[in-house]
């Protein structure tokens, strides 16, 4: 029999020994009746259905830190069993594909066999947390609020001016990412911008939010919760729905990272996506070339071309060239976000970029990549992040 110290490094690696064998969601919009809790329930009975599997066999829990309901309250609500795992994963729209990192190591090590990862929020109706007056500020922000970046679109503002000064990225570039997202979403019923087409004129002559950031620079806020179901790869192939196995995960977090400005690096514009991608790449079986649809974290339109850069699709300062000529559309180069995404179907902390690449894979997304067999999603830029390679 062979000891751990016989096994070869890719054995001791998670690439492809689980996947993703269920989803579900609420519906999004800018006011929801139910409670957070309630809808995160909802989901994740839903995604439960999806496998074809009973609440009573979930014994790991993941989520956010910013979740409203914890894993007591969503075991006892949906009737889970003994949990022998349950974490959670920090840093906002940073930790979605996190969830499922630490899901994917729980069920490969043996410490569970059904995970649940789940997102529920109420910030279409529910209080800004950068509006709550505090007495005393987190460490990045007494460095920034008192001179006038209140919120996180002031910060981004910042990132996106130094990148347009530093590399010629201009506001058509910005324009390309939100058309491309809202294009995806006229076609996506579930979508909160199914029925709102963008023009470049609306775009252009629309109110600032922190210039250079328009209006439909920045995403939606919504109430909305989303769930997943993660097993053994093993276990997968006999449950209800076509496995989407977890091929890669990573987080990210580069030395020296001061909160969403990253003020103390030589290079603000390198955040943590270069950290996440380094880890990513190197546990997988393929690289950027063989990406065959992508959802990238998009709280604001330019966190796309400064992932795009960071996770190797194109040469640093290149991310706004990118995206020209359609390339982000169906059928063009890397096609984005085809649910809509945070811009345009509905923000619940980027984990309805997970389930839309599971739809693309299983072949049944309303923006359908022909062929699709691999998907790339990542999670926030300029905070710790993460991200993950999906297979079919």
């Amino acid at each position: 029999m062979a000891t751990l110290r016989d096994r070869t490094p890719t054995d001791r690696t998670l690439k492809d020994r689980t996947a993703i064998a269920g989803i579900g969601q609420t519906e999004f919009a800018k006011r929801l009746d139910e409670p957070e809790k309630t809808l995160a329930c909802r989901a994740i009975v839903a995604a439960l259905d999806d496998a074809g599997l009973d609440a009573s066999e979930v014994d790991a829990f993941a989520s956010y830190t910013m979740e409203e309901t914890d894993e007591v309250e969503v075991a006892k609500a949906i009737g889970a069993g003994d949990v022998t795992f349950f974490s959670r994963a920090g840093y906002g729209g940073g930790g979605s594909c996190a969830t499922l990192a630490h899901l994917a190591a729980a069920i490969a090590t043996g410490q569970a066999s059904v995970g649940v990862a789940w997102r529920a929020r109420k910030r279409g109706s529910g209080p800004r947390p950068w509006r709550a007056a505090a007495a005393q500020l987190p460490t990045p922000a007494q460095w920034t609020r008192p001179y006038g970046l209140l919120r996180p679109a002031d910060e981004i503002g910042m990132l996106a001016r130094r990148y347009m000064h530093q590399y010629g990225s201009t506001r058509d570039h910005l324009f390309n990412v939100a058309l491309a997202c809202r294009n995806r979403a006229n076609r996506n019923p579930a979508a909160v911008m199914h029925d709102r087409p963008l023009t470049r004129e609306m775009y252009m002559t629309s109110r600032w939010i922190s210039e250079p950031l328009c209006l439909f620079d920045n995403c939606l806020e919504t109430d909305g919760a989303l769930a997943c179901v993660v097993v053994s790869a093993e276990r997968a192939r006999d449950l209800r729905q076509k496995p989407v196995y977890l091929h890669s995960v990573a987080q990210g977090l580069p030395a020296q990272h001061h909160g969403m400005v990253n003020y103390w690096t030589d290079d603000p514009l390198t955040g943590p996506s270069w950290a996440a991608a380094r880890q990513l790449w190197k546990q997988a079986d393929f690289g950027p070339e063989a990406v065959d649809v992508a959802q990238i974290y998009d709280a604001f339109t330019p966190l796309v071309p400064l992932t795009l850069e960071g996770y190797g699709f194109c040469g640093r300062g290149d991310g706004g060239a990118f995206t020209e000529g359609g390339a982000l559309e169906s059928g063009g180069r890397l096609p984005l976000n085809t649910g809509g995404g945070g811009l345009s179907e509905g923000y619940v902390h980027g984990f309805n970029l997970i389930t839309e690449g599971v739809k693309q894979l299983r072949g049944t997304s309303t923006s359908q990549v022909p062929g699709a067999s691999t998907c790339l999603v990542t999670a926030g830029e300029c905070v710790p992040t993460s991200a993950v390679l999906l297979r079919s």
